[in-house]
């Protein structure tokens, strides 16, 4: 499988899986988070945005929910030093009950943004693990 993808089992209310991405910041904006957690995701997500481009910012088109209501993210499994990054992440929802399934195909979607440790598609099926 060359893409991984870190995200809610169960669909949103829009009828999309939220990324781990997605997840860990809906608790901090529900107000959820410990100190100590809270202060850890603004330093790992600092860290994250300074090391990978946020197609969000870079290309704010593959996101627009008008042109692609479904996006979203995978990691190329090759960015071993990524998806090792989003295990803090993942263990971070564990520890609020949140849970996080990790998904992996070789075709996930119509790529959409494409750069050298994710891409963004639309995907090609209906649930989380089609």
């Amino acid at each position: 499988m060359d893409f991984v993808r870190f995200h809610s089992p169960t669909p949103n209310a829009r009828g999309t899986f939220p990324g781990v991405f997605a997840l860990a910041n809906g608790l901090r904006n529900d107000g959820r988070l410990n100190d100590a957690d809270l202060e850890w995701l603004r330093v790992a997500n600092a860290r994250a945005t300074a090391a990978y481009a946020d197609p969000s910012v870079t290309h704010p088109e593959v996101y627009d929910r008008a042109l692609h209501p479904a996006a979203e993210a995978w990691f190329r499994v090759s960015a071993s030093h990524l998806t090792e990054m989003v295990r803090d992440y993942v263990d971070l929802l564990a520890r609020y009950d949140v849970a996080c399934v990790e998904s992996r195909s070789d075709d996930p979607g119509e790529v959409i943004y494409s750069d050298d440790v994710q891409i963004v598609v639309v995907p090609s099926r209906s649930g989380p693990n089609d």
